[in-house]
């Protein structure tokens, strides 16, 4: 039998799948461990994206795997809305505690982030009886129809795939760094309510307490506020979409715990379940129970053997106190890029809570430095690390790596990383 290879098996991708489904590296993964992937002729990487903040316990943390086997012996699948199980109840009560607020709450279980985006929209409208929503420019919300509606950036994820739905506005997000003041933003809220809709007739803001795709920018505390004070005013929720922040990332079990705001509902998914697709929207029960019986669902929504690992993810988060950890680890990788500064003059920026870190680059008259960006992607990716970027101007470096990444592995991939920052 021939030896697999990269390039063979990449030109088969693009025979047999479309250009629309992009790759990030056209290297194929043969195996994995904790923050090591391993490709078909052997090669191993350093993964520092964890599946774009998929894995923050890891590629096949025992404790996972044991639960999906576990589960595998029992049963698969049985439609939850067919024939239910318990281990769905109690993960829904699990994170009913969990999430910010000591208020009554409800979970529901979803696929994926999408879905969850989709669904907060659907239990939002069916509460308030009222369309319209609004979003932040650069935020992302997912490929789906409303997700795109949402998403506040248009290459590559709404490029010819409109018209979208109605009833989405978009405000621009406090970023100082470029120049938008949470003044800005909130002049905005005012123009939108005076211009295109009135507030009685919004149903939700939806913000990512940080910004994932669009740059790693945490939300202002007092923007935060101040949009809590608005929704409280004209009767609107509130959303936070949790899908890339969840999970120990920031520090914290969840962004929003950084804010003393509490949103009325979250969307959660990727380092739920440890690797297996789930996702959830968790908010107060009132709101929560008004859609009618049926109106929520899907086939695979709260799959056994994602919940199985949803469990097994939450035990490991708590007992090897992932949260902690993630903290000293953003210090530590925060710390080594700022000391990079004076020999790279293309970093402008160092920011991130927790693990959530990001590096932006910029030229020598500061505008976004893209072509930089790719270059230290590149030069990383040849040397045995993995970076993602992000920002709308893709000129951001992201840190997604596994909060129980071993101390010599990191050490390691931030050798790499000073490398390609200055070659």
């Amino acid at each position: 039998m021939t030896p697999l290879n990269n390039a063979a098996i990449d030109a088969r991708r693009i025979a047999a799948t479309p250009r629309g489904i992009g790759i990030g590296f056209p290297i194929y993964a043969e195996r994995a461990l904790n923050a090591e992937l391993w490709d078909v002729e052997g090669r191993r990487y350093i993964d520092f994206g964890s599946g774009i903040a998929v894995l923050n316990t890891g590629h096949r943390h025992p404790r996972v795997v044991e639960a999906i086997r576990a589960q595998l012996d029992r049963f698969t699948h049985t439609a939850y809305q067919v024939v239910p199980y318990e281990s769905v109840v109690s993960l829904a009560e699990r994170l009913n505690k969990l999430t910010p607020g000591t208020h009554a709450k409800k979970t529901a279980f979803f696929t994926t982030g999408a879905e969850a985006v989709e669904n907060a929209i659907k239990i939002a409208r069916a509460a308030t009886r009222r369309p319209g929503v609004i979003a932040l420019g650069g935020g992302f919300h997912g490929r789906t129809f409303m997700g795109m509606a949402l998403t506040g950036k248009v290459v590559p994820y709404k490029t010819g795939f409109g018209p979208f739905p109605g009833s989405i506005f978009h405000v621009p997000a406090p970023i100082a760094l470029h120049g938008v003041s949470v003044e800005d933003s909130l002049r905005a809220i005012d123009r939108l309510f005076k211009a295109d809709i009135e507030p009685e007739q919004v149903a939700a803001m939806i913000l990512e307490p940080v910004q994932g795709e669009g740059g790693f920018y945490a939300a202002p505390p007092e923007f935060m506020r101040a949009l809590r004070r608005i929704c409280d005013s004209y009767g609107i929720l509130l959303i936070a979409d949790e899908i890339q922040t969840g999970f120990g990332r920031t520090g914290k079990w969840f962004a929003m715990e950084h804010y003393d705001v509490v949103p009325d509902l979250m969307t959660m998914a990727k380092s739920l379940a440890g690797g297996t697709p789930l996702s959830a929207v968790c908010g107060s029960a009132s709101i929560m129970d008004a859609p009618a019986p049926g109106g929520l669902g899907g086939t695979y929504a709260a799959n056994a053997l994602a919940i199985a690992s949803a469990h097994a993810v939450l035990d490991v988060i708590e007992e090897e106190k992932l949260c902690e950890r993630a903290q000293v680890l953003g210090d530590r990788l925060k710390a080594r890029l700022e000391g990079l500064r004076a020999r790279v003059p293309q970093i402008s920026d160092v920011r991130g809570l927790g693990a959530m870190v990001a590096v932006e680059f910029a030229d020598a008259h500061g505008a976004p430095d893209p072509e930089f960006t790719k270059q230290v992607q590149a030069r990383a990716r040849d040397a045995g690390l993995l970076l993602l970027t992000c920002g709308v101007h893709a000129n951001v470096v992201r840190f997604l790596f596994p909060l129980t990444i071993e101390d010599a592995v990191l050490e390691e991939g931030l050798g790499i990383l000073a490398a390609a920052l200055q070659a």
